[in-house]
């Protein structure tokens, strides 16, 4: 039984991921558009060498330049008449502040007749960086934000004031030239100023709400990162056009149909979950629980971004532990959780994410694996790939947050099944 759920569990993945590749999304922004002067491209994030790719094959030789930034992987050739440069992801490195420079080095001598293509996806925090602080201490503070377990919000509102292109000041730099924006998000509820730290978006945060997450979660600043946090971000930009083309709405409508074609009946819980991973699959793992007897089978959806509070020194992902969490609420159940970041990449593993099914508990019970201590020391990458549960896709193009389904079906099907 395990193996027709692992079987869907890969298809949904699969044709849930392709759904949202940004290719058609970029040639759609940029159909029908004229551009009067030169045509500079920057592209960002975990998606930015496909969408400058699909700008490139639109555009031709109307792009006079362009500088592509994107994790290490993710550049899958060349591009003609741009750079690509491949960095840090989720803590900025050298190569995100080359990369940075690069694109901010095209900027010079631009007229209000030309136009800058920002094709802008998630990630872009980390990946396009020009910092006002020392590199050193940005590493620590996005660590001490990642560890802490503060959610994307709370550390783009800190990031975007550490930086000179984040907070919508990359759009200023641009000035007198236009910026058409092409984004994807994976921020729930798509807020322009949060989605990579806004770097072409007016700041809907303020010093207020910078200070009061360094307070919450007693962040280590030196004086010169304080005074920063109080210089207020702009509030608005008049040379920015910004579409949004892509989203976890989107990531969870496909996941939706693939369930549906598969004979489930499926269920969009939400497209906002935010919680601690553990929560999220513990809760997936109730509701299996509670339908486990209803005689259908059953798919339940939920896209987002979960966060994960680090407790030991193990190895994986807010996908992978959600996973995990849910493998002892549903052991012996004739169903499966799992969650996979659109990306490709959860964590600093090579997995996409985790899967478990009723049967998960016993094979690891079987190799001498605690389910609870792999959680307590969040090496929930170790226990999943005892338990043959990791996902590994390999890096996809796109970044729309995550999604996690949970499967349960029909008791009277598992004989003829098997």
């Amino acid at each position: 039984m395990g193996n027709v759920l692992r079987a869907h569990a890969d298809q949904i993945v699969k044709e849930a991921i392709a759904a949202v590749q940004p290719d058609a999304a970029v040639r759609r922004a940029l159909a029908g558009e004229a551009y009067p002067g030169r045509v500079l491209l920057v592209a960002a994030g975990k998606a930015a060498w496909r969408m400058a790719k699909a700008a490139s094959d639109c555009l031709g030789d109307r792009i006079e330049r362009g500088v592509v930034i994107t994790k290490y992987g993710h550049v899958m050739g060349p591009i003609a008449r741009c750079e690509c440069f491949e960095a840090g992801h989720p803590v900025p490195d050298e190569n995100s502040f080359r990369g940075t420079q690069a694109a901010l080095d095209l900027m010079a001598g631009l007229t209000a007749r030309d136009t800058v293509l920002f094709l802008l996806s998630g990630g872009g925090s980390a990946l396009f960086e020009k910092p006002l602080v020392s590199a050193e201490e940005l590493r620590d503070i996005t660590g001490q934000l990642l560890a802490c377990g503060a959610d994307i919000v709370e550390i783009n509102t800190i990031r975007k004031r550490l930086s000179q292109v984040k907070g919508g000041r990359f759009a200023q730099l641009c000035e007198p030239a236009q910026v058409q924006a092409v984004v994807l998000s994976d921020v729930l509820g798509d807020p322009l100023d949060m989605i990579a730290s806004g770097p072409a978006c007016p700041d809907s945060s303020t010093a207020e709400d910078a200070r009061r997450v360094a307070a919450k979660y007693a962040l280590t600043l030196s004086d010169a990162a304080r005074r920063l946090l109080d210089i207020e971000t702009p509030k608005s930009l008049d040379n920015v056009r910004t579409q949004v083309n892509g989203s976890v709405r989107e990531l969870c409508r496909a996941a939706e149909a693939a369930c549906r074609r598969l004979g489930y009946e499926p269920v969009v819980l939400t497209d906002r979950l935010c919680c601690q991973a553990r929560e999220a699959g513990s809760f997936l793992a109730s509701i299996l629980k509670t339908h486990a007897t209803d005689g259908k089978n059953l798919a339940f959806i939920a896209g987002g971004e979960t966060v994960v509070k680090l407790t030991g020194h193990g190895l994986g992902g807010r996908n992978q532990e959600l996973a995990l969490a849910a493998a002892p609420g549903i052991e012996g159940l004739n169903g499966a959780v799992f969650s996979v970041g659109s990306d490709g990449t959860d964590g600093p593993t090579d997995a996409a994410g985790g899967y478990a099914d009723g049967s998960t508990c016993a094979r690891l019970r079987a190799k001498g694996v605690s389910v609870e201590e792999a959680l307590r020391e969040n090496d929930s990458y170790h226990a999943l790939r005892e338990a043959g549960g990791l996902i590994v896709t390999g890096p996809t193009g796109t970044n729309v947050n995550d999604v996690a389904v949970a499967l349960i079906r029909a008791d009277a099907q598992r004989e003829t099944e098997r």
